[in-house]
């Protein structure tokens, strides 16, 4: 297994020997793949120490001369600390840079609340000009670098800490370029659960599950925000019941996105959305012992996402 990390740096890397325009900033991060950039391409390499938001207004300017510049930090540091310099020097003044976080959702579990970032996709999709990629896997980590290196917008890429097994170019193909920002993992009409990032794993378990006990459904993994509503809405066309899974906030999230286009488009289809719930209230987590014991406090493990999922499927029969 691999590391998302090391997946899409080793892709920038090989970009960036054969592109002088392409510079990383970093706030003091390391990799092997970033060490590469640092001995073998001192020019493109800028490392700018704790300071996050010197990270975005040095990586502005150099965008604004022509480079095409990916500043890269842990990730609720260079997202929410930085947020005012993005929004003004970023989407206000249309300049565009990659923003690449580093260990998104529940990552850094053992770090506290501070670390784990959860309410991210909220905060940064209401700002314009913005693209997020939530990233599931390894080959689409290293699709989404050329992606952005031919961007003129503000891209967000969330980066998760864990390693996996890949998803894109084994069990379901090769032939995802990843421009859509959506994919259709499993077709099945009647019902369907969308995920997005690393929870499209848990996705591919619990329906696992369900197939077992004679239910099919289902997966549409969207991995970009704002989504492509064209292709979602020709997706869903036929569903019955839809249900959103996502390692966020509920507010604003996945499930808030899906909901905003089925309301505009005047589509009445019934949701269950699964995520970090607030019913009492923002909570933070403090809660260690590993991803897998968070999950299960927020239920969005596994087994509690069957149960959840098999309640909303017996409401109204």
């Amino acid at each position: 297994m691999n590391f998302q990390r090391d997946a899409f740096f080793n892709r920038l890397y090989a970009l960036a020997k054969e592109d002088k325009d392409i510079i990383i900033v970093v706030a003091d991060m390391s990799a092997p793949a970033l060490d590469k950039f640092r001995i073998e391409l001192p020019n493109q390499f800028v490392n700018v120490g704790i300071a996050e938001q010197n990270a975005i207004q040095i990586a502005s300017g150099l965008a604004l001369g022509g480079k095409k510049v990916f500043a890269y930090a842990i990730s609720p540091f260079i997202t929410l600390r930085a947020l005012e310099q993005i929004r003004v020097s970023n989407c206000i003044m249309g300049i565009p840079i990659t923003i690449v976080g580093m260990g998104t959702g529940l990552s850094y579990s053992s770090d506290g609340p501070t670390h784990h970032l959860i309410e991210d996709i909220a905060v940064m999709r209401s700002f314009p000009n913005m693209n997020i990629y939530n990233i599931t896997d390894n080959v689409m980590a290293e699709a989404v670098v050329g992606i952005c290196c031919r961007s003129n917008a503000v891209n967000y890429v969330r980066l998760d800490k864990d390693a996996n097994q890949d998803i894109y170019g084994t069990n379901y193909g090769t032939n995802y370029l990843f421009l859509d920002g959506i994919a259709q993992l499993i077709r099945e009409e009647e019902i369907i659960l969308i995920s997005s990032g690393v929870m499209t794993y848990t996705a591919l378990k619990v329906v696992g599950f369900l197939y077992e006990k004679g239910m099919s459904i289902g997966i549409i993994d969207i991995f970009r925000f704002p989504i492509n509503t064209p292709i979602f809405l020709e997706m869903i066309k036929k569903t019955k019941k839809l249900i959103t899974l996502e390692e966020h906030f509920l507010a604003g999230g996945l499930g808030s996105a899906v909901c905003e286009i089925l309301v505009d488009n005047g589509i009445t289809i019934p949701l269950r959305r699964i995520g970090m719930e607030m019913s009492d209230g923002y909570k933070f987590c403090y809660k260690y012992g590993g991803r897998d014991i968070i999950r299960k406090h927020y239920g969005i493990d596994a087994v509690s996402v069957e149960e959840k999922i098999m309640n909303f499927l017996q409401e109204g029969v």
